[in-house]
């Protein structure tokens, strides 16, 4: 016999069973419109999209200025171009100055010019035919490393290249942690047959650029907690973690001795000293070696992520800092550059985005009076220390 519930029992039955339904797990299944506040129980198994397949776009609405060209004249004192090594393909001479006059590029800095002919070659090709527009600096020759007379040779050998019209020495990352004699020790920055050639520099008035380590992280295990995991996965060999190479600390303590040594000598610590991460140690470093330069060649991620630090930075040490880019050469990455320094854009792509990091970059917007500094006038006042009458005394 079916018995009808009065409307007092099935309130009972409501209040018993109100609190139970409100604590269950939404049933989605069940109740597609319900939205639910918890995460999903299967989230983790659905995390399958592989890194280098996720390209969120961002939804951030945030203004956008495009800066064709920089507000000042620019010497980019941190190129490799049709250099004497080949580190980026070679480009016809013509476009490369075409690139330079669409985006207010007034020079170029060829770093990497080796020495005898190879660098006569670099001179020939882009120094020569476009008078003021391209620089191209020296290097050592580290296969003479054993030789009972190495520090001499190299100094002849330096003199030879400003004779040929070098501006300046280039010291790759090599030494410190690659440059070995022929029983296997590492060459280190401070190696004293090294100070012949710095001192010659010294005498000669031309800079130093020298880059010495790597990004921070690079020196740390590759991992899931590395920041930069894919830049590492894609180049294995820029990885100096492990007993078989020295700290990056001692490295760079190395380098600052080598430094300090050398008061009478310009130095240009490349890549914003190697540690943009790191500014209070920049900072530390400019303000005890007054004859230390810094650039931000291939540093525009690091630095461009701590836009409010850097832009401290910047305003107090824009006497010795200076442009550089170390990217190629390509129009739409000097107008990158240029975004950075000159506008208040906030989250945007630094140039080669994600390939040193996941992360955004935010425009420092500097004073004009900072921006000519950066943009050339702290690099033709380095470079206005040559001294052609120290060359001819060696002849």
């Amino acid at each position: 016999m079916f018995i009808r519930p009065s409307w007092s029992g099935c309130a009972f039955l409501a209040i018993l069973t109100w609190p139970a339904a409100q604590n269950a797990p939404p049933q989605r299944d069940q109740s597609p419109g319900q939205i639910s506040y918890k995460s999903a129980s299967d989230a983790d198994e659905k995390k399958t999209l592989l890194l280098k397949d996720f390209h969120p776009v961002s939804m951030l609405h945030a203004s956008a200025h495009n800066v064709d060209r920089a507000k000042y004249y620019v010497i980019d004192v941190h190129n490799h171009v049709n250099d004497a090594m080949r580190i980026d393909d070679h480009m016809p001479p013509e476009r490369v100055v075409e690139i330079m006059d669409k985006t207010n590029v007034r020079t170029v800095v060829i770093l990497t010019g080796m020495w005898g002919d190879e660098l006569q070659s670099v001179i020939d090709e882009m120094v020569k035919p476009y008078p003021g527009r391209f620089m191209v600096f020296s290097q050592i020759d580290w296969s003479k490393i054993d030789d009972p007379n190495f520090s001499q040779e190299m100094v002849a050998q330096l003199d030879d290249a400003v004779a040929r019209g070098a501006r300046g020495l280039k010291q790759l990352k090599d030494l410190g942690l690659g440059v070995r004699d022929k029983s296997g020790k590492l060459i280190a920055v401070d190696d004293p047959r090294l100070d012949p050639i710095w001192e010659e520099c010294g005498r000669l008035g031309i800079p130093v650029s020298i880059h010495t380590t790597d990004p921070e992280s690079f020196f740390h295990p590759v991992d899931n907690t590395n920041e930069r995991y894919e830049e590492l996965t894609e180049h294995p060999d820029w990885s100096f973690y492990g007993p078989q190479f020295p700290t990056k600390e001692s490295i760079l303590a190395a380098r600052d001795r080598m430094f300090a040594k050398h008061p009478h000598t310009t130095f240009v610590a490349l890549h914003m000293a190697n540690w943009p991460e790191n500014l209070d140690y920049v900072s530390h470093l400019l303000d005890s070696l007054p004859n230390v330069m810094v650039e931000f060649g291939a540093r525009e991620a690091e630095l461009g992520r701590q836009p409010r630090r850097a832009r401290e930075f910047f305003i107090k040490y824009q006497d010795r800092i200076m442009f550089g880019t170390d990217n190629g050469m390509d129009e739409a990455m000097y107008r990158n550059h240029f975004r950075w320094l000159e506008t208040g854009d906030e989250s945007f792509d630094y140039w080669g985005y994600p390939g040193q990091g996941r992360w955004k970059i935010y425009g420092m917007e500097l004073p004009d009076s900072v921006l000519e500094k950066i943009y050339h006038k702290n690099a033709e006042r380095m470079f206005r220390q040559f001294r052609p009458a120290a060359l001819a005394s060696t002849k």
